[in-house]
């Protein structure tokens, strides 16, 4: 392998390496634990093991695979699957050769999936062997892409390569990751994140969670969000063992704690939730946990309580965009007594991280507001992203030339410093850490012939946080009902986008410019809660 270990500091003043100079790239971190801690398990699943040095070796081979195939500096290279080794290898590996990983949401429906591997110009599209199907229906809208589906073919494109690292010069400013966001207007966007961006990124955890290379961090959102992508890659910056959760059976996932004596991990509420209502986990030996951070979408009160008393752990709640690779703001361990003094800040989504920013502002006119009054929420510091792939409009409109990221959610800050998320300023919806934008459904449910207008909204849900409800005006004649416009919608979008119910108006409320009046929609469904978003 080529001695690549003068491409990165390290600082060697602990034999588990906890004292160091950050890596600047993404691939130096690998290299790094691979140099100092070579047999520690850097990835454990269902199936098997993988220590550093093998990671290390097979993202070597990755990236010689992927040279072979043409791919160089700031090409893309889009995977899909659940979570699985290969995808980790597959990021490592591109990384190395300046390539750009697209993880693309197994989740959507395929000519979402075709919309998004075009638009990256990908030129190797890894997917998994449970959606081959999938691969076969997009493939003749795939012309020059070469599909890979993993298994025994992708194991030979991989190994039949050599064991050695390419060593291509990178900078903290490159593009090191493109995350696909649901679109505002039935576009997905390729968020461009660097790897200035993933390394300041990864730097809060261990500050305010004790994450660290002794630690085992569970790892059960999916990867191709910035919350399971970007939570395994600050458990591999520490040199930490990270366990890969393909997909969360509940009981399963508890055991799965127990059992691997887990300290770390993220989690959307909705699965705090499932994991509360697993029989008699209440019983069960969490004493290995140390902190488990939360976020990305709406959280009660009484699920968050009941999850600080049964799993004995500190928590941490997580505020952010992809945008902002993750999170940005956060509330501290110690503002999670519900019981204490300070109740109130569990409402709060926190305060900024280290070296970030943030304030409310008027969103018409950017004018920053006072304490206690609602406006946007305006983020800035080292993790808000590069911008959005091939589109500088998009990107103009959510950074300003001064580098403030608008997030699109209003809020106040009070007389401490704390953030608090008011409601939506763009409408999106957050339904089970999955973001669902009303245009995109609006789109297509206004495809249907029996659709005269319609609107959709976010109303709460005990299980996912909220979920979308379209209200919908039917054509004249039309007879259109629930189960069709349903059935509609679940053949041209993802699973997680479908109305979960259809309410029939005679018109919508609209203002006297023809805007549909949204607020006056929600206000019956959301009259007396206090919305926790993440």
């Amino acid at each position: 392998m080529t001695d690549v270990t003068r491409s990165f500091p390290v600082t060697t003043a602990g034999t588990d390496g906890a004292s160091r100079d950050q890596p600047l790239t993404t691939a130096d971190i690998l290299r790094r634990w691979a140099t100092l801690r070579p047999g520690h398990p850097a990835l454990r699943w269902e199936k098997g093991e993988l220590s550093y040095s093998e990671l290390d070796e097979r993202a070597n081979r990755v990236a010689q695979a992927l040279a072979a195939d043409g791919i160089g500096p700031g090409d893309r290279v889009a995977f899909l699957d659940k979570n699985s080794p290969e995808q980790v290898e597959l990021f490592f590996g591109a990384s190395k050769l300046g390539a750009v990983p697209c993880p693309v949401n197994y989740r959507l429906a395929a000519p979402e999936v075709a919309f998004i591997v075009g638009d990256a110009k990908a030129k190797v599209f890894v997917v998994g062997e449970e959606f081959a199907a999938l691969a076969d229906k997009i493939a003749g809208d795939l012309e020059g892409v070469h599909i890979l589906t993993t298994g025994a073919s992708y194991d030979r494109w991989r190994d039949r390569q050599e064991n050695q690292d390419p060593a291509v010069e990178l900078a903290p400013g490159d593009v090191a990751y493109q995350l696909y966001s649901s679109g505002t207007t039935g576009r997905p966007k390729g968020v461009q994140l660097t790897h200035a961006n993933l390394t300041a990124g990864m730097g809060l955890y261990p500050a305010v969670m004790g994450l660290g290379p002794e630690s085992v961090s569970v790892v059960p959102m999916p990867l191709y969000h910035i919350g399971g992508g970007g939570w395994a890659l600050a458990g591999i910056s520490q040199g930490a063992t990270n366990v890969l959760v393909r997909e969360i059976v509940p009981n399963r996932f508890v055991d799965t704690l127990v059992d691997e004596r887990v300290t770390h991990g993220f989690l959307v509420p909705a699965v705090l939730g499932f994991m509360l209502a697993v029989p008699d986990v209440d019983k069960k030996d969490f004493s290995a946990l140390q902190a488990l951070l939360y976020g990305a979408s709406p959280i009660s009160e009484k699920v968050l309580a009941a999850s600080v008393r049964t799993f004995g752990c500190k928590f941490v709640q997580a505020y952010g965009l992809t945008e902002s690779t993750g999170t940005i703001i956060y509330l501290p361990a110690e503002d999670h007594d519900p019981d204490g003094p300070n109740r109130h800040r569990l409402r709060a989504v926190g305060v900024p991280t280290p070296g970030s920013q943030a304030k409310i502002v008027d969103a018409a006119t950017g004018e920053e507001l006072a304490v206690g009054e609602v406006g946007e929420i305006w983020v800035k510091g080292p993790t808000v992203m590069a911008g959005y792939w091939n589109l500088d409009d998009q990107t103009a409109e959510a950074i300003t030339p001064d580098g403030w990221l608008r997030t699109g959610d209003a809020g106040y800050v009070d007389a401490d410093g704390y953030f608090y998320v008011h409601d939506r300023v763009k409408d999106m919806i957050v339904s089970g850490g999955e973001n669902v934008y009303p245009a995109e459904l609006e789109n297509a449910l206004m495809a249907h012939p029996g659709v005269a207008d319609v609107a959709v909204i976010g109303v709460p849900s005990e299980r996912w946080g909220e979920t979308p409800l379209a209200m919908v005006v039917r054509a004249p004649g039309s007879e259109v009902t629930e189960a069709e416009l349903i059935a509609f919608c679940r053949e041209r979008l993802a699973g997680f986008k479908v109305p979960s119910g259809v309410v029939w108006l005679d018109a919508l409320p609209r203002n006297p410019s023809g805007k549909v009046l949204k607020k006056d929609l929600r206000e019956p469904y959301w009259h007396g809660r206090s919305r926790m978003v993440g």
